[in-house]
């Protein structure tokens, strides 16, 4: 009975227009799932990946000027000055560096040399720090400081300072097992305090020697002055990294932003071109989409009149209208499977030269994911279209 129906039915289809839907849809999907592919392949290239702050956070100091060398002009963030960048659209959050209102003093010793300077510690809010919870706590009492340091302070230590004083240079590994010794000298005379320090990680992005929160408070409590501080750093949560808005508020208040600049504007630019084409992908999926009813429309008005025919011999109106949800499921899966190897079909020409860099290519997952769900709320909303058709042909025959 299928094989008859069908046979009834498929007389009056237009090839042509199921190649242009055909061609119009594989151009969509591969679009779309290339661009996604291209996104998350690239990704790396431009974002400053690190474990401990996420791309979205932003240091930010004010610039040092002649006004501030000679005491006119404070470096620190007043509340006005926080509020206001609070109140930024492209601002989520804000936390400020706390300083250490201490002198500190720091020795290591490695190969049976010891080495001793003196030192500065910094904190921000925990929650902008991405470390395990039993890593990076203090309480008082405790004798043992975690510490992240800049990997900026490793590198002026292995190619700028050990070779000039007989030191030997460190992997971050040795430096993590190497005993530190801590100070805080208090200056009103007390006693000094001996901890011991315990590196748990480097950072690209926080040029600084990052303590707890806790520490912080506690020490400054302690061993301080008392004296309220303003905070000469902030760390910024951004809703849009890059965006151009960003840089004419910093301009506009001389501020300045630590760590590479360029990879926030690459990274936004190259997101407003990934929404640009993915867009445009999408708009011609769309209109294959419109090319694909049209064409089914056209088909069941043609065989309206064989559609009553079959629905008064007895044929339900769902197994009329079956045939033409297969030529829809069959039509787009194929442009699927035709649009998924013109996606690696151009990722082959652009991997080699990421490989050549450095760069790992991500899993293709996501980009076939969403090829694979576009397809299926095409033929979803198609097959659901046809049957009121067929539906509606019947009554109106």
């Amino acid at each position: 009975m299928k094989k008859i129906i069908w046979k009834l039915l498929r007389k009056n289809i237009s090839n042509t227009q199921l190649a242009g839907f055909l061609l119009a849809n594989i151009a969509g999907l591969a679009i779309v799932i290339l661009g996604l592919q291209f996104f998350e392949d690239a990704r790396p290239i431009w974002e400053d990946e690190d474990s401990f702050i996420r791309k979205d956070y932003m240091v930010i100091n004010k610039k040092v000027t002649s006004g501030t060398t000679w005491g006119n002009r404070s470096v620190g963030f007043s509340q006005k000055e926080i509020a206001d960048l609070e109140s930024q659209p492209w601002v989520r959050r804000v936390g400020r560096f706390t300083s250490a209102d201490y002198r500190l003093y720091a020795s290591m010793g490695a190969s049976g040399r010891n080495m001793s300077t003196y030192l500065f510690f910094e904190s921000i809010p925990s929650d902008f720090i991405d470390v395990k919870d039993a890593d990076w706590s203090f309480k008082p009492g405790d004798r043992t400081v975690p510490i992240i340091i800049s990997k900026d302070y490793l590198s002026l230590y292995n190619f700028g300072f050990s070779g000039t004083v007989g030191m030997p240079q460190l992997s971050e590994n040795t430096l993590s097992s190497v005993p530190l010794g801590i100070s805080i000298r208090p200056d009103d005379g007390r006693p000094r305090v001996d901890l011991q320090g315990r590196i748990v990680g480097y950072s690209n992005r926080l040029n600084t020697i990052l303590v707890p929160e806790e520490f912080m408070e506690w020490s400054n409590r302690t061993y301080g002055s008392g004296k309220p501080q303003e905070s000469s750093r902030l760390i910024l949560d951004i809703s849009s990294p890059g965006d151009v808005k960003i840089k004419q508020y910093m301009d506009a208040h001389d501020y300045e932003i630590a760590g590479d600049k360029g990879n926030s504007t690459a990274s936004y630019l190259v997101n407003v071109i990934t929404v640009v084409i993915l867009s445009v992908g999408v708009v011609i999926t769309l209109l294959s989409f419109f090319i694909l009813l049209l064409t089914i429309s056209l088909l069941i008005q043609k065989n309206a009149r064989k559609m009553h025919s079959l629905i008064m011999l007895g044929v339900s109106l769902k197994d009329v209208a079956r045939p033409y949800g297969r030529l829809v499921i069959t039509v787009t899966s194929v442009s699927y499977l035709l649009s998924a190897a013109a996606m690696f079909l151009f990722r082959n020409l652009y991997l080699m030269k990421f490989r050549a860099m450095g760069v790992a290519p991500a899993q293709p997952w996501l980009a076939l994911g969403t090829g694979l769900l576009l397809t299926a709320l095409i033929s979803l909303f198609a097959i659901l279209l046809i049957r009121r058709k067929v539906r509606n042909s019947f009554y109106t025959v």
